[in-house]
């Protein structure tokens, strides 16, 4: 058994129950938020305990929430959503980028102007083994991204320093990808090259690809499939994702796929009715509601979902 710290504090893995392995609560950008938004702090609260309680009615009982610097964190929310509802919710540490790093990092660095040792690796360190700025809240993983630009340097520095955090803590390790770039092979090429074990990665949006060949070459490697993006349809239909698991599990690999919507109670990235518009199954209901049906009408047993809602999250954090 495996202790895994939640917002609320720590559990054992076999507590994690039915796990969505990539949702957030927010998406926000604070200074756009502070200088432009229009923000209601206590009724977004009470909204997103709503939608949360709601998930958890369906038969979730977990999320992993991969919101890192670059995506809006900011615990002390999350602290008083996560003390109202019996969702149990992981949090993160990483930074999101498709470029460069922060620029809190720009001048701080091997070789760089201000020359010492990778300042991430502590910070992230720190926030997974002590707790994340004065909140007492652990991360229970670790997030970074490689998208269509690739591994530019800075994508690099970020990976490498999760890498390494991953490393030095035992802490599994999530990565936004772009399958249709693959570049999912890259970053378990760079991500073994710190040491780190496959077995314990998840390969983001993964779902977002049909292409077979790709997902088992990611799978054979050791990594767990984050077919995380139901509801998105805009980037790949609702059949295509239903029928591409199916078939991974007819290849073999049920014990390989994690599932998720990539959904978030509110994302300042789009207009909320635009988004509502183009895609109207972006949301937590979805996966109790249709795509578990959808699985099992198309042949996949009882079993094989609690493999990929159970099984499969729990086997992710124990070591």
């Amino acid at each position: 058994m495996t202790q895994v710290p939640t917002v609320t504090g720590t559990i054992d893995s076999s507590e994690l129950g039915r796990v969505l392995v990539h949702e957030h609560v927010f998406v926000l950008g604070t200074e756009f938020q502070q200088n432009y938004g229009d923000w209601d702090e206590d009724a977004r609260i009470d909204d997103a305990v709503r939608q949360l309680e709601e998930l958890h009615s369906l038969g979730i009982d977990t999320i992993l929430d991969p919101t890192v610097l670059g995506l809006g964190r900011y615990i002390p929310r999350i602290q008083r959503i996560a003390a109202r509802t019996r969702l149990q919710i992981v949090v993160a540490t990483g930074v999101y980028t498709y470029n460069d790093v922060p620029f809190q990092f720009h001048y701080s660095g091997p070789g760089l102007t201000f020359d010492q040792p990778e300042p991430m690796v502590d910070l992230f360190v720190r926030d997974l083994t002590e707790g994340i700025a004065d909140t007492g809240v652990r991360a229970g993983f670790l997030k970074c991204a490689i998208e269509e630009p690739g591994l530019t340097p800075g994508v690099e520095r970020v990976m490498r320093a999760v890498g390494q955090a991953a490393v030095r803590t035992g802490a599994p390790v999530t990565v936004h990808t772009n399958p249709h770039t693959r570049s999912g092979l890259v970053a378990q090429r760079v991500l073994a090259e710190e040491g780190v074990d496959l077995s314990r990665v998840v390969i983001g949006h993964s779902g977002d690809s049909t292409d077979l060949e790709y997902l088992s070459e990611l799978a054979d490697a050791g990594s767990l499939l984050g077919m995380d993006r139901f509801g998105v349809d805009v980037l790949l239909p609702f059949e295509d994702r239903v029928n591409t698991i199916v078939e991974l599990v007819r290849r073999g690999y049920r014990d390989k796929i994690a599932i998720a919507h990539d959904a978030a109670c509110f994302i300042d990235w789009f207009p909320h009715e635009a988004k509502t518009q183009m895609a109207p199954k972006w949301n937590y209901r979805h996966i109790s509601e249709d795509v578990i049906p959808a699985l099992l009408a198309k042949g996949l047993t009882d079993d094989d979902i609690d493999a990929i809602l159970v099984r499969n999250p729990r086997r992710y954090f124990e070591k």
